[in-house]
């Protein structure tokens, strides 16, 4: 048996999944996630990434998978600054345990070569959810939707076939959208808003989030709302609504709470259709490659309300939910669970299930 823990360290959160694993058959699986906006202070990752091992429970290791986003921050000047702190950082906390850190390429390097060749590892997260997918599916689409982005991740024939490598290279062929659950800037969603039988453009200011957005409309709780607001003032329904009338430069008493209802349901219906534009093209690579038909799995934070919608918008073959494939831990948490499947596999030799 092996005991794993996986982190997925992001810019804004930091996840970690601990699994025991033996003869390739999973025995357990456990997940923690902690806010943490990297960009103020990073020197606390070490803190955060003991914290979360601390909160599993863990004791005794025999390895420990690591992928990132948080290189991206500009805490850090480049992004090699960024992978070099943040495996400095994994390295300092676990002195004496293997460390694996994945690639782009889906497969794990040591943590020599992984500084050796940073841009290699820097934000392969999606590697890690593609590759746990591809253990169930011989060909699938995987639209996983967090806080901050969406990653759309082609699986051919058991196998991640993803076009872009690095962060640039995906928004050029649709494999991330930047856009999110929780943190986008209403401003970058939508340029205009219908209201009052006239079309208002929108401010270009940090007045609203998308966690505004999809609180009034029910989609997410209080407690899904972990991302600071965009004020710093409350999670509340009341906060959200002042917070998303201010960006047709208004407040609650100009307009009526349904007025700012109809504004989260025309913003909510853009994003969807952001999303549904990486989707696409992602679906129609993947489809003129696999030669059959391609279910669209859906997962993170925004899986039913933003990825769901999306796909269905499209008209794909089938939706799969993840937990229908992984743990229902695993959901919100899945390149860190995936990158230490990943690793369990590597240190039994046998593919983990």
């Amino acid at each position: 048996m092996v005991a794993v823990l996986g982190y997925d360290v992001g810019g804004a959160n930091t996840k970690a999944a601990f699994v025991s694993v033996k003869n390739g058959k999973l025995l357990k699986a456990e997940v923690a996630v902690e806010y943490f906006p990297v960009w103020k202070q990073p020197q606390k990752l070490p803190n955060i990434l003991l914290t979360l091992k601390q909160r599993l429970g863990v004791e005794s290791l025999d390895g420990v998978g690591v992928t990132m986003t948080a290189e991206l921050s500009d805490s850090y000047q480049t992004k090699r600054e960024g992978v070099h702190h943040i495996l400095g950082c994994v390295k300092k906390v676990f002195p004496d345990v293997p460390i694996y850190v994945l690639n782009t390429d889906a497969k794990l390097e040591s943590l020599d070569v992984a500084k050796q060749e940073p841009l290699g590892v820097a934000a392969a997260n999606w590697a890690a959810t593609g590759w746990s997918v591809a253990q169930h599916l011989k060909n699938g689409l995987v639209v996983d939707v967090g806080s901050t982005s969406t990653s759309i991740i082609s699986i051919v024939r058991g196998e991640v076939a993803a076009r872009g490598k690095t962060d640039l290279e995906k928004l050029i062929c649709g494999e991330l959208v930047y856009t999110g659950s929780l943190r986008t800037n209403v401003a970058a969603i939508v340029q205009s808003i219908p209201i009052r039988n006239g079309v208002a453009g929108v401010a270009s200011e940090l007045f609203a989030l998308s966690g505004d957005v999809h609180i009034i409309l029910g989609n997410i709780s209080k407690k899904d709302y972990t991302s600071e607001t965009a004020d710093g003032r409350g999670k509340t329904v009341p906060e959200a609504l002042a917070r998303l009338a201010r960006v047709v430069c208004a407040d609650t008493e100009m307009l009526t709470k349904q007025e700012i209802i109809n504004m989260a349901k025309y913003i909510c219906d853009k994003q969807i259709r952001q999303v549904a534009e990486g989707v696409n093209k992602v679906y129609t690579y993947t489809k003129s490659s696999a030669f059959s038909k391609v279910p669209v799995v859906v997962t993170g934070l925004g899986k039913d309300f933003l990825a769901r919608k999306a796909a269905e918008s499209l008209g794909v073959d089938t939706i799969v939910d993840l937990s229908t494939l992984l743990p229902q831990k695993a959901v919100l948490a899945t390149p860190a669970f995936g990158v230490a499947m990943m690793t369990a596999t590597k240190l039994e030799g046998e593919t983990a299930k």
